[in-house]
């Protein structure tokens, strides 16, 4: 059969590939499985948690204390509020300006507000002994952050207020008599300058697992069997002749235990492999992007990339080629010469 030319077969290769994309959602919200069957591994190592370290975020970057008496100094405290995730779309905010002397706007900038202190509460029992019972708002968390719109941010924002990704993030402490007030700016940024703007907990790829069978396991060695493996990854069906045996029916669920090989009964039955082109992807968002736009948007990051080393590629192949030119004409001015 006549070969391809080389980009004809690239394009099939790569209209192949995105025939055989599998996105699955896992029952955790903010986890998600991105399957690539026919992945080279020279290509998956340029997807990888370095791609979402450049997909900006929006995060606290600088706090203003007016007044804390806590026992959290002012530094650990504004650390901590730099970590809580905002639930806000980076794409609807431009990154602040370079210039230390340019302001602050709605468009780069989004407040918080923190205004807290602890009391006794009054309806207490005087032997309590709880400190949530006891005292009034001896805990500060992060739903006590208060949005406050600057500009036709409260207009933007009317049927989705921003606010942080999760309410019970404890921040600190408090007793009677003790008091936070302070003000806090959300920036744009990204996570390569520093964790507080990286969108992902963890983001990881492994090889999709493969069970081999080198023959049936009937009876009640099938039960056995489909027992040393997580639930649905192997199925107990009937042959033709009404035996129960066991099938691999979803490797994708197998956790690699390899539970199997410690009965001796298996050990000359079945093989534990890896599909060695077929990746699947696992990425956990902190909740501020769906783990779906975060694929999508690390994969632009890519894109973005390859174009940047593209570009730069055809520039030095001009120059080479300006450099052989220049050659041949003095070349050939000797010559003449």
């Amino acid at each position: 059969m006549e070969s391809l030319p080389q980009n004809h077969a690239n394009n099939d290769r790569l209209n192949l590939l995105r025939s055989r994309v599998i996105l699955e959602s896992d029952r955790i919200k903010s986890v998600s499985s991105m399957e690539f069957p026919g992945l080279s591994s020279r290509v998956d190592t340029n997807w990888d948690l370095d791609n979402f370290k450049k997909v900006p975020t929006m995060a606290i970057e600088t706090v203003y204390v007016h007044n804390n008496t806590s026992i959290i100094v002012d530094e650990v405290l504004a650390h901590r509020l730099g970590l809580i995730p905002i639930k806000v779309d980076p794409e609807d905010f431009d990154f602040r300006s370079k210039n230390p002397d340019d302001p602050p706007t709605d468009r780069d900038t989004i407040v918080f507000m923190l205004n807290i202190e602890c009391k006794e509460n009054p309806t207490a029992n005087p032997n309590e002994r709880d400190p949530d019972k006891r005292f009034i708002n001896s805990n500060v968390y992060s739903s006590d952050l208060k949005w406050a719109p600057q500009g036709d941010q409260g207009v933007r924002y009317e049927n989705n207020p921003i606010k942080p990704v999760h309410d019970d993030i404890l921040l600190a402490k408090l007793r009677p008599g003790q008091k936070i007030l302070l003000q806090a700016h959300c920036a744009k940024g990204i996570g390569k300058e520093h964790a507080k703007w990286s969108p992902v907990a963890t983001a990881s790829y492994r090889l999709l697992p493969e069970i081999i069978l080198k023959k049936e396991i009937k009876g009640d060695l099938a039960y056995k069997f489909a027992s040393c493996f997580p639930i649905g990854v192997v199925k107990i069906t009937e042959n033709e002749n009404g035996e129960k045996v066991a099938k691999v029916v979803n490797p994708r669920k197998d956790t690699v235990s390899r539970e199997v090989l410690r009965h001796k009964e298996f050990q000359d039955i079945v093989q534990l492999t890896r599909v060695r082109d077929h990746f699947i992807f696992n990425i956990e968002s902190t909740g501020i992007l769906p783990p779906g736009i975060l694929f999508q948007r690390s994969i632009e990051i890519l894109i973005q990339k390859c174009a940047i080393v593209k570009e730069a590629l055809r520039r030095k192949l001009k120059v080479l080629a300006e450099e052989e030119v220049n050659r041949e004409n003095d070349a050939n001015k000797m010559d003449i010469g």
